[in-house]
């Protein structure tokens, strides 16, 4: 758990509100154009009631229809760090939660390799950066990586609902779509509890199987060649890399990941590696 986490960094301390409009959005707007479907109606149903409880509530309305969303059995009371594979793929993630200045670097390296990836958007960054959401959505699926990136053992089961949907309508708002049913808690920070709450909300929680790390930045002492090196001690099949699209901080403008990323792809693919997506959970 890093508490010096840029997804916190030169966050706005404005509230965010997800209005009916965004929830009537949730349930009426169009389906992915990636992978399987998203939450399906009951996802979007779920969001939409969620949304229109009473702030700091579930509302039963929202308890009804979270209680309707479905995670898969052996991913429920899971915060998966490995997807069940023993072909030799990775899946790449990108966590978007401070600044989206490494954004179109990384954008350029995949859609160049034409590599799929997964996406975990704040509220706040889908709502602040609403541009760089929506270049992300274009081409590649979004997670839900809660709206204001607290820690979640801090807060209530309420407030852990509340931070699932209203991040979801956010995303909605700023991509078209609804996310992903893929959650990553903010800091890596969770318990049993925490994990039961978001998957009430009809989501898997996925963590991790090496973090880069490169969110330190330069000044932290993160390098391309200690980016590569920490995924090449950690690489196996069905590894989940984690990666960070913002800079590291107001005084530290370095996107360590985003420039290391060409240079990883390669270290992957001369392991012999291809790539994946997080969707290899429900094969």
């Amino acid at each position: 758990m890093n508490i010096d986490h840029p997804d916190v960094a030169q966050l706005p301390t404005e509230k965010w509100h997800v209005t009916k409009q965004d929830a009537n959005k949730a349930l009426s707007g169009p389906g992915p154009t990636h992978g399987r479907p998203v939450r399906r109606d009951v996802l979007r149903l779920a969001i939409a009631l969620g949304a229109l409880a009473a702030p700091g509530t579930l509302g039963a309305t929202s308890a009804k229809a979270a209680d309707r969303s479905h995670v898969p059995g052996h991913l429920a009371g899971q915060d998966v760090t490995k997807l069940p594979l023993t072909e030799r793929k990775v899946a790449l993630t990108f966590d978007c939660g401070s600044t989206p200045d490494g954004v179109d670097k990384v954008l350029t390296a995949l859609g160049e390799h034409a590599l799929p990836a997964t996406f975990f958007m704040t509220g706040r960054f889908a709502s602040t950066h609403s541009d760089a959401a929506r270049r992300i959505g274009h081409q590649h699926p979004g997670g839900n990586h809660s709206m204001t990136h607290p820690m979640f053992t801090k807060l209530t089961r309420d407030q852990r609902a509340r931070e699932v949907w209203s991040a979801a309508g956010a995303i909605n708002k700023a991509v078209g779509r609804p996310p992903v049913p893929f959650f990553r808690f903010p800091f890596g920070d969770v318990n049993r509890e925490c994990i039961a709450d978001v998957n009430a909300e009809g989501y898997v929680c996925v963590r991790w199987t090496v973090d880069t790390c490169g969110w330190k930045g330069t000044s932290g002492g993160a390098t391309t060649d200690t980016v590569i090196d920490r995924v090449m001690e950690a690489l196996t099949p069905g590894a989940i890399v984690l990666m960070h699209v913002g800079s590291t901080s107001a005084t530290d403008p370095s996107t360590v990941d985003a420039t290391a990323l060409p240079h990883l792809i390669k270290a992957i693919n001369d392991q012999g590696y291809g790539y994946t997506t997080l969707d290899a959970l429900f094969s």
